[in-house]
C-alpha cells in the first residue's frame, strides 16, 4: 500500500456497526471528513487526483456533490487550475435557487469528483444533475471505491470510473 494510503488510513477508517447513505450496514467505516479536513493530507489526495486528470482530456470544469466533495474538489481544483461547481442535493428554496453553484454552462465537459463510493447512488444523482443542467459528464473521480457495486452501477450510466484507491488496493478486507 502507498504511503497516502496508509495516511488516509489512519485519519479516517473507523471499525464498529454503521449504516452507510445506501442503508446498507457495515463493519467499517472511512469517515471523509477525517480526511477531508486535514490540510497536508487533503493537499496530497488532491495531488493523486489531479495526476488522473490529464487521462480525461478535455474537459472544462470539475464538479462535487455537495456536502462531502465539496473540500475535495475545491483542493484538486487548486491543484490543477481548474474551476469547479458544487452540485447541490436539490434546489435551495431561497436566492438563486440553483440546484448548482458556480458557473457552469450548457456543452461543457465536466469531470466529476467524489469522496466515498459504495452503491454508487448519491454520484449518479449528482451526475443526473449536471445533464439536467446541459452539461457532459463522461467521468467520474473518487477518493476511495469500497467496491460493493457502485463501479458497476456508475459505468451502467454511462461514467468512466477512475477511484483513486480501492478498498482492496487500501488492504480493507470486507466482511
Amino acid at each position: 500500500m502507498s504511503d497516502l494510503g496508509q495516511r488516509l488510513l489512519d485519519a479516517s477508517f473507523l471499525e464498529g456497526d454503521f449504516v452507510l447513505r445506501s442503508g446498507r450496514h457495515s463493519k467499517f467505516y472511512l469517515d471523509k471528513y477525517l480526511f477531508s479536513t486535514q490540510p497536508a493530507l487533503l493537499r496530497d489526495i488532491a495531488d493523486g487526483l489531479a495526476e488522473k486528470l490529464p487521462e480525461h482530456e478535455p474537459f472544462d470544469l470539475l464538479a462535487g456533490p455537495e456536502l462531502g466533495a465539496v473540500a475535495i474538489v475545491t483542493a484538486v481544483s487548486l491543484a490543477c487550475g481548474r474551476p469547479f461547481a458544487i452540485v447541490r442535493k436539490g434546489e435551495k428554496g431561497y436566492g438563486t435557487s440553483k440546484s448548482l453553484e458556480g458557473r457552469a454552462e450548457a456543452g461543457q465537459r465536466v469531470v466529476m469528483i467524489e469522496d466515498v463510493v459504495t452503491s454508487g447512488g448519491a454520484a449518479i444523482a449528482a451526475a443526473q444533475r449536471l445533464r439536467e443542467a446541459g452539461l457532459e459528464v463522461p467521468v467520474l473521480l473518487c477518493v476511495v471505491d469500497r467496491e460493493e457495486g457502485g463501479r458497476e452501477r456508475i459505468e451502467a450510466e454511462g461514467l468512466a470510473f477512475d477511484p483513486l484507491f480501492t478498498a482492496t488496493s487500501l488492504g480493507i478486507k470486507k466482511t
